[in-house]
């Protein structure tokens, strides 16, 4: 990375403080914001990528980046999904899928040392991991960072140790090899409390916890709902041919227009089978029978399928480098 950053970068990384999705009241207010966010995101920064883990916020982010880079004539930056192991088999299907679709380069962070113990060993979720066994890299955020005294953790994507090791450590060692300054990121301010005060441009400067960067955040004022209502009348039309122009909103996986084939739509499959939150395949449960829009969006929690373990821990995790 240059050794002039973040001195390069003129962004203004109070925009957004104070404010929540109430303050974007329509779509197109959300919308004009995503884009002036990411326009400024792939400017400013000189080697930046887009975070992508196949949900619909990432994809939504995605999508907004390809808009506003053939827009403004700015390349598309690389993707960076981070693979742990514990993935759906349908979301590895829809990466490499709409990757090959969209042309995209995608960048796979992986904890390699923690795979390769793994599969030697034969371990399924849940199994014990022996630390000592592991690199010295891994060691190190084990003991010195997370400060985890116990000799074992389990093969668990959803718990301190695991997510670290597993999506945060693979995560900072990809932004460090590819030398990547902005992690453009689809998290949204009503998605979880921890997020609740991020702001469009926030730093992480800090060379003691994640080779510093900045998080470039263009769908914070969008929430869940707003996601799905541009899904069904932006992407889905701009990017599906045969899809009426209009937009449609499908009352389940079989209805969809003629000519329409659910792998033609950019959105995984997981949630038209009624996931609203994608996880580990582990530990995520589906919320409900109906399709992830249409469901109680305001009346039930949307990461209620996920491990609650994990999503109590979030504020330690995120302040160690996790999205």
């Amino acid at each position: 990375m240059s050794e002039n950053f973040p001195d390069y970068v003129d962004v203004d990384y109070d925009d957004g403080n104070g404010e929540d999705p109430v303050d974007y009241q329509h779509i197109q207010d959300k919308i004009e914001k995503a884009i002036e966010v990411t326009r400024e995101g792939l400017e400013e920064y000189e080697n930046p990528a887009v975070m992508w883990t196949g949900g619909k916020d990432s994809t939504l982010t995605l999508y907004f980046i390809k808009e506003v880079a053939d827009r403004f004539d700015l390349e598309v930056p690389p993707a960076v999904f981070i693979d742990h192991y514990q993935h759906f088999d349908e979301i590895h299907d829809f990466v490499d899928h709409w990757a090959d679709e969209w042309d995209l380069e995608v960048i796979y962070a992986r904890n390699e040392d923690v795979g390769e113990y793994v599969d030697e060993h034969g371990l399924e979720p849940g199994d014990d991991i022996d630390i000592s066994e592991l690199s010295e890299h891994n060691q190190h955020h084990v003991r010195e960072i997370l400060e985890y005294e116990e000799d074992t953790f389990p093969f668990l994507l959803d718990t301190y140790v695991g997510n670290h090791l597993l999506k945060t450590v693979a995560l900072n060692d990809a932004l460090e090899t590819h030398d990547i300054d902005g992690v453009i990121s689809g998290v949204r301010w009503d998605e979880q409390e921890a997020r609740a005060d991020e702001t469009f441009f926030s730093p992480r400067h800090d060379p003691d916890i994640y080779p510093p960067h900045d998080r470039i955040q263009p769908i914070l004022q969008f929430d869940e709902a707003a996601v799905w209502e541009a899904f069904w009348n932006f992407v889905v039309p701009d990017t599906v041919e045969n899809f009426p122009e209009e937009g449609y909103v499908p009352e389940a996986d079989d209805d969809l227009p003629e000519g329409v084939e659910q792998d033609d739509i950019p959105i995984s499959p997981k949630y038209f089978a009624g996931f609203r939150s994608l996880g580990s395949e582990v530990s995520t449960e589906k919320s409900d029978e109906d399709p992830a829009w249409l469901q109680d969006l305001e009346g039930t929690t949307e990461r209620a399928g996920r491990a609650q373990d994990k999503e109590d821990l979030m504020e330690r995790l995120r302040d160690l480098g996790y999205m």
